[in-house]
């Protein structure tokens, strides 16, 4: 991937992060998961079966069923889930393999440690960003937001 998340991803995102917010609540409809994220039903289906099928959350039947994440939110990070749903993050095509094979300049490019530093700065932000960091961060924002309103 360079640089830009598709839509599939940043709705895979939101949908773990608004079950990262809900962990304890146990399993979560999709409708609930779409509604909160703004994420249409017709894609939050797939994407939710994709990150099944990659271990990230699991489905329960039945009436109260619905999904969960299989780990911790804190556990869980970020590029994780970029990376299962969008592949290896880097910030050009020539970092990433074998389009670099193809270029004239081969290791002789001297862009190709800017973009090298670059990615490696990409992947530990992801990585390092895991989605209880995310939970935590928004309660805080909610309750700044929160004392600003208050007389």
């Amino acid at each position: 991937m360079a640089i830009e998340l598709s839509q599939k991803c940043q709705y895979a995102l939101r949908a773990v992060f608004e079950l990262a917010k809900r962990y304890q609540e146990g399993p979560l409809k999709i409708s609930t998961i779409a509604e909160s994220q703004a994420i249409p039903s017709r894609f939050l289906e797939n994407i939710l079966n994709q990150l099944k099928r990659d271990g990230i959350v699991d489905s329960r039947r039945g009436k109260s069923g619905g999904y969960v994440l299989t780990c911790d939110p804190a556990e869980l990070s970020v590029g994780t889930v970029i990376e299962l749903i969008q592949g290896p993050l880097y910030m050009v095509e020539c970092d990433g393999g074998e389009p670099r094979e193809n270029c004239p300049f081969d290791k002789d490019c001297v862009f190709w440690p800017l973009w090298e530093r670059a990615s490696q700065a990409l992947k530990d932000v992801c990585h390092g960003t895991s989605f209880a960091d995310l939970v935590s961060e928004e309660n805080s924002r909610l309750a700044t937001k929160a004392q600003m309103y208050a007389i």
